[in-house]
């Protein structure tokens, strides 16, 4: 009997620890006892609500007694809402906190939804309150100046720092930093590039900032652009005498492939006429072959002479002496 008491108490004692154990998990009392403490109207079956919600209390509890401390209207339902959408609930009451102490109208609508969209509100207020500065070109992407050619053909190669604020009120759907990126080094590229010459941007290089400036590059962004400073700006290569270079290079080959071309046409029309010239010497010596036949015929027929032969010959002798004469003289000469 007294071993079943005791297994009896023992038995008790872990029921008792579990029901405490149990009574704690799912009522809070430090959370609440900190809630009521700082004037937050809070229940305990609201936090027991959370628990079987599975909603952590002290996700909600926590920001909701720093906004209530800080004078910020919100409420546990609103924080609940935004932690079951999947939001960071301390990171929107501090994002409203200080934009209550810098006097920014934000409100709790709005602030969700920037967070929600996947940007950092919190870090949003702050760069309304201290703007950011942007490097142009960005250089952990590779690049460290903005190259760009004048009407001169000179080469110039700049750095600018554009200070921006964030809008909240387009910072949902707005673009991000590299669109401001961009269009400020296109907003670089044209005004070099419409510069007469590259002395003139140098003398006055604000001129790129002014007229950056008016082409509104933070329109469907999700900031505002405060000033575009240009930090440096060197020369760099002759690209109008580069490509000149080039193009005259170019022509040059051009050129002299189309002599190559005349060259090789000039020789084979050379070596065609030395054919031809070969041809046209094979066909007087045929001719002078039938000369014996055609005479011997002649005697044949009566048509020619013993003396008409000789007469020919002479002829031939007297020609073939006139040539060596001829020959002898000109090698004198």
């Amino acid at each position: 009997m007294d071993d079943l008491q005791v297994f009896v108490a023992i038995i008790l004692l872990f029921a008792i620890v579990f029901f405490i154990s149990a009574l704690f998990y799912f009522v809070p009392v430090r959370l609440y006892i900190a809630a009521r403490a700082s004037s937050v109207p809070i229940s305990l079956i609201a936090l027991i609500a959370m628990r079987l919600r599975r909603v952590p209390p002290t996700e909600i509890v926590n920001p909701l007694i720093n906004a209530v401390q800080a004078g910020v209207p919100v409420n546990r339902q609103q924080l609940e809402s935004h932690w079951l959408s999947g939001g960071n609930v301390a990171l929107v009451v501090n994002a409203l906190i200080a934009a209550d102490k810098a006097k920014i109208p934000l409100t709790f609508d709005r602030a969700r939804a920037i967070d929600l969209a996947g940007r950092n509100v919190f870090e949003a207020v702050r760069m309304s309150v201290e703007p950011k500065v942007i490097d142009c070109p960005d250089p952990t992407k590779g690049r460290q100046t903005i190259d760009a050619v004048a009407k001169d053909g000179i080469q110039l190669k700049a750095k600018a720092r554009v200070t921006v604020r964030a809008n909240l009120e387009r910072l949902v759907g707005g673009a991000t930093e590299e669109t401001i990126i961009a269009r400020v080094g296109e907003g670089i590229v044209t005004t070099i590039g419409s510069a007469a010459t590259h002395k003139q941007v140098l003398e006055n290089p604000d001129m790129i900032s002014k007229r950056v400036l008016e082409r509104g590059l933070d329109s469907g962004t999700a900031f505002e652009i405060l000033s575009i400073d240009i930090a440096d700006i060197d020369v760099g290569t002759n690209i109008g005498a580069k490509l000149q270079i080039d193009q005259a290079e170019a022509d040059k080959q051009i050129a002299q492939a189309k002599a190559e071309e005349r060259r090789a046409l000039a020789i084979a029309r050379e070596q065609e006429m030395k054919a031809l010239a070969e041809e046209m010497r094979a066909r007087v010596v045929e001719a002078e072959a039938e000369v014996p036949k055609a005479m011997a015929q002649a005697f044949r027929d009566g048509h020619l002479g013993i003396m008409d032969y000789y007469k020919f010959e002479n002829v031939k002798a007297d020609t073939h002496m006139r040539e060596r004469i001829a020959e002898e003289d000109n090698e004198r000469k």
